[in-house]
């Protein structure tokens, strides 16, 4: 039997899925709670098995293949002047690739560093990448190192990355530029036009809880990522990096990131969304709750040699990992197959 609150959650969604009174509908959505969410979070799991009838859920690792940051965003930590820089090696890439593929059974990498587009970095990248592909070709190459020139895009694609991911955070320029000082939005807005242009699986994704952030921007954001028909969507929740900028602001709130997620599977229903790390940080079962609002990807973060994982921090050293067994833990509770 339907509730009320069941059935007014169904009414809404149906009106965001039309575009009716759009704007209304979702800070309606963002705020549901209680009976209401859950109903919502319901029907973003249909959507999710109609895009992925086989309930499957993605698994990948992720190697953290450097530190060094040319941006210097105020809500990140990731480039501080007095953390100790780091590079892996091209050749140790290669060799992490070809452990967690052979030991981990990972076909999904996410090769993952500081914004970053010196040349000889990239250069190293790119080697490593063709490397690995042609000693793993059945393996898939995420790439996650910002905002690059086309023509190293281009060059990326060709030593055979399959996807990239370059999160636009806000689709505010105001904001975005507030919020990330030492770039402008139209460069971003530019990258990733390119890698959709240039034929990867593109990636992009916001985060909830800005300072400064609207719900008219949140609004926005979910029409923006919407409209870019991406292969991969994402929604994280804000969270105030030691010795940053941000350091003093209040956290997002995980409740709204959760139905942020919702709504993003009920416009997107064969996009990729992972879970993050940032909602366990914030809430417990953080993780497991994102999988119930319509997630279906899971970083696992065992491809960073352990004597490096603490200068990656993202926003303090006590950040979250998940490992393995967790996730797998949670995907089966949330009803999710993940391959073995």
């Amino acid at each position: 039997m339907k509730t009320v609150e069941s059935i007014q959650a169904r009414e809404l969604c149906a009106r965001i899925q039309a575009g009716e009174a759009f704007a209304e509908s979702v800070k309606i959505a963002l705020n549901a709670r209680g009976q209401t969410q859950e109903a919502l979070f319901e029907i973003a799991r249909e959507v999710r098995l109609k895009g992925f009838p086989d309930r499957r859920a993605e698994v990948r690792s992720v190697i953290e293949i450097s530190n060094i940051c040319k941006q210097r965003c105020n809500y990140c930590n990731i480039g501080c002047e007095d953390t100790p820089k780091y590079v892996i090696p091209s050749e140790d890439l290669v060799e992490i690739a070809a452990f967690l593929y052979r030991e981990r059974g990972r076909r999904v990498l996410l090769l993952q560093s500081g914004e970053n587009k010196d040349r000889r970095f990239v250069a190293n990248v790119i080697r490593a990448c063709a490397r690995i592909k042609d000693r793993l070709p059945d393996i898939h190459l995420i790439g996650c190192i910002g905002n690059l020139s086309r023509e190293q895009y281009r060059e990326m694609r060709e030593a055979g990355v399959d996807r990239y991911l370059l999160k636009i955070e806000t689709s505010n320029p105001a904001l975005y530029e507030t919020v990330k000082p030492h770039d402008t939005w139209s460069e971003r807005r530019r990258c990733l036009d390119d890698l959709i242009e240039l034929g990867f699986m593109v990636g992009s994704g916001v985060i909830v809880g800005l300072p400064g952030q609207t719900e008219d921007d949140l609004v926005a954001d979910l029409r923006f990522l919407t409209e870019l028909d991406l292969d991969m969507v994402s929604a994280s929740v804000f969270i105030p990096g030691h010795g940053t900028v941000y350091a003093h602001e209040p956290p997002g709130d995980v409740e709204t990131t959760l139905n942020f997620m919702a709504l993003l599977r009920l416009l997107n229903p064969n996009a990729l969304m992972p879970t993050t790390s940032s909602l366990e940080k914030l809430k417990v079962d953080g993780q497991y709750l994102g999988l119930m609002a319509g997630a279906n990807t899971l970083t696992v973060h065992d491809g960073t040699p352990q004597s490096l994982q603490h200068l990656f921090p993202i926003y303090d050293e006590t950040r979250y990992r998940p490992n393995d067994d967790h996730l797998r833990a949670i995907a089966a509770r949330a009803g999710l197959v993940v391959p073995t």
